[in-house]
């Protein structure tokens, strides 16, 4: 499975894209924006650039795409007007895959240069906003070009399936799984952590190399109490598919072969990886808990089945391409029964790592 070529939300403005089900991942950028602007006011104030580039990495499509840029843009122009100084020019570059649909986010951006000429008058800006469809483990921009990097809930996602998920004679260890469970063998989640680990510090690099020196990055991604037994809604998931090959829904082979290209570390996993790459200073480095429905004020059906949507707008491609466009419907119906059971049981939540930080100054 060639992540690179696959992975993108559902696209366009239909009921089950990702634009429709998003508002987890908008509720994320929320519990996230004390860290972007502290992060922001910190770096305007240093450098005071006349021109500022500032990069969204997995950007998505739909409305959360540009609600970050335009935060961004109002704490900085906060800023610039409190110090009386002309506005900056800035340069908006929206990352992610090849497949992402960017379509999606372009129709936006005349209502926002249109908001923006309202709100903020003839003496802001100007403001340029493009695409930069390419994968973000590796370079995407020129040496010492960004200011200020920022991803939400894309950085748990690997470039690839982790390898030794097998054994010696071909057959899989995770069997019956698509993550890292309470029963899968200690190979397994070591295999997740050396793909992330790999990732992660390419990723740092490649950041490094295209920030300026005092130049900042909010990263926002999903994370773990421990490695080896993750409290994961891939659990809930991977069962859903292995009672569907009980049914005979799907084939048990497909469902031995497939692993989620994910990985949620722990916050120390986080801090040892950043320092041990060598390139940036930590500010801040915390967690936050979210429910997996998001408003625990719903009826149980209805957080189900938001949690189904949301699951389902993320993964739909991926899991496609493993096991069929034809069972979608069937897997997602009987995934949201089982999301439903299990909430009635427990309380279910996403454990969340914020981690700022500035890029140091060798000079």
């Amino acid at each position: 499975m060639e992540v690179e070529k696959i992975l993108h939300m559902k696209e366009g403005l239909g009921q089950s894209s990702y634009a429709k089900n998003s508002s987890l991942q908008k509720t994320m950028i929320a519990k996230s924006r004390p860290a972007i602007q502290e992060s922001i006011r910190e770096l305007y104030h240093a450098l005071l650039p006349e021109s500022l580039m500032i990069a969204d990495f997995g950007c998505s499509s739909g409305p959360n795409s540009l609600l970050v840029v335009s935060e961004i843009i109002d704490t900085i122009d906060q800023e610039r007007q409190s110090l009386n100084r002309k506005s900056p020019m800035f340069g908006v570059f929206l990352n992610d895959l090849p497949g992402n649909d960017y379509n999606a986010i372009f129709n936006l951006l005349p209502s926002l240069y249109e908001s923006l000429q309202q709100e903020k008058g003839s003496d802001f800006g100007p403001c340029f906003v493009s695409g930069t469809p390419k994968s973000f483990y590796g370079r995407v921009f020129p040496d010492q070009f960004l200011h200020f990097v920022h991803s939400s809930y894309s950085i748990h996602w690997l470039s690839q399936v982790p390898k030794g998920l097998g054994s010696k004679t071909g057959e899989a260890l995770n069997k019956g799984n698509i993550y890292i469970t309470k029963t899968s063998p200690p190979e397994i989640s070591h295999a997740f952590f050396a793909q992330f680990k790999r990732d992660f510090t390419v990723f740092l690099n490649s950041r490094a190399k295209e920030l300026v020196s005092g130049g900042q990055m909010v990263l926002t991604l999903q994370g773990s109490i421990q490695r080896d037994d993750p409290d994961s809604i891939w659990e809930l998931l991977g069962s859903t598919l292995h009672n569907m090959v009980l049914e005979g829904i799907i084939e048990q082979e497909k469902l031995d072969r497939f692993d989620m290209p994910f990985y949620a570390p722990t916050l120390e996993e986080v801090r040892k990886l950043v320092e041990a790459e060598g390139s940036y200073s930590i500010n801040k480095l915390e967690t936050f808990t979210v429910d997996w429905s998001v408003d625990t004020n719903q009826s149980l059906n209805n957080r189900a089945k938001f949690v189904a949507k949301t699951i389902r707008a993320v993964t739909e491609s991926i899991l496609a391409t493993a096991f069929g466009e034809a069972v979608m419907n069937d897997l997602f119906v009987m995934f949201e029964m089982r999301v439903k059971e299990r909430m009635a049981q427990e309380r279910s939540e996403y454990l969340n790592i914020v981690v700022s930080m500035i890029k140091r100054d060798y000079s």
